[in-house]
């Protein structure tokens, strides 16, 4: 595991879908483990197995790739101007910044596009990360994926520093 790197950050295009899907997969496969159990796990993966409808839901919103070396190591999604709808790092990846510089930037994009908060519908594996962020819970919530119930938390954080 190398020490943090600085990603390049670039836009989706539609012939990043089948990276994508496998870094959605990778992620959820093997870093959820500790909160989902494995047939949570495989519902949730399963969402980017029809790669054309995965690539249809990217295409929709604004979705930004982190690329190390050119090659994409994560993305990250914002659906309207204030809600983070992904937000995945390749297992291989993780914990080297590649997470924060994507947040980093959906928070500059949403700020810019007017957004006064961000939302976000939390996993349990990824609380921590957003709650060190400056991101506080507001309730639990239960999502049926594939016959599967999952639990995460809607958090949220207020934009533009604070300033009122």
């Amino acid at each position: 595991m190398s020490a943090a790197v600085t990603p390049a950050l670039r836009p989706f295009l539609p012939a990043d879908t089948p990276v994508l899907a496998a870094i959605f997969t990778a992620a959820v496969e093997e870093l959820t483990g500790d909160d989902y159990d494995e047939a949570q796990q495989e519902a949730w993966a399963s969402v980017a197995e029809d790669e054309e409808e995965f690539g249809r839901k990217l295409a929709g919103e604004l979705t930004l790739i982190a690329t190390v070396n050119n090659a994409p190591v994560g993305f990250a999604s914002l659906r309207g101007n204030d809600h983070i709808d992904m937000l995945y790092v390749h297992p291989a990846a993780a914990g080297q910044g590649v997470a924060s510089a994507l947040l980093n930037a959906l928070e500059k994009l949403a700020g810019g596009r007017g957004a006064k908060n961000l939302t976000v519908d939390a996993s349990d594996n990824a609380q921590d990360f957003f709650r060190k962020r400056g991101y506080v819970a507001l309730q639990r919530n239960s999502v049926t994926i594939n016959g599967e119930w999952l639990a995460n938390t809607t958090m949220h954080k207020p934009l533009g520093g604070g300033e009122k």
